[in-house]
């Protein structure tokens, strides 16, 4: 017997509108039953739902657990996207090759990363 990845949960501080960025990252639209103010927001991504669940304390340290993102157009334009998106740059860690990802952060200061595309992992593996 196994078990299958059903919600990824985020502690957010507003979870109504940390889903909102999310949703904008993964082009899905807000489940009907979302609604600004209540202590749970989710995000049907394609493969898992995320979760945002009230919670007012403070992110001290470093994610214990993230996302790695695989993004359908070249890296890099992603990265800017997600930019504009309201995310930030954590740290660098593209390679002059190509190779590489990059870590950002969510409006709430959540780390995720940002790895190459399929069609670029195929022509630089």
């Amino acid at each position: 017997m196994t078990s299958l990845v059903r919600t990824v949960t985020f502690d957010a501080r507003d979870p109504y509108q940390l889903a909102g960025f999310w949703l904008q990252v993964f082009g899905v639209e807000r489940p009907d039953d979302d609604h600004p103010g209540e202590p749970y927001a989710a995000v049907p991504t394609p493969t898992v739902k995320l979760l945002f669940e009230q919670n007012d304390d403070a992110r001290v340290v470093k994610n214990r657990v993230h996302l790695d993102l695989e993004p359908d157009i070249p890296r890099d334009q992603e990265i800017e996207r997600l930019l504009a998106l309201g995310a930030t740059l954590a740290e660098d860690r593209r390679e002059p090759d190509g190779k590489g990802w990059a870590v950002l952060r969510d409006p709430e200061g959540n780390e995720f990363c940002v790895l190459r595309s399929l069609p670029e992992r195929a022509t630089n593996p």
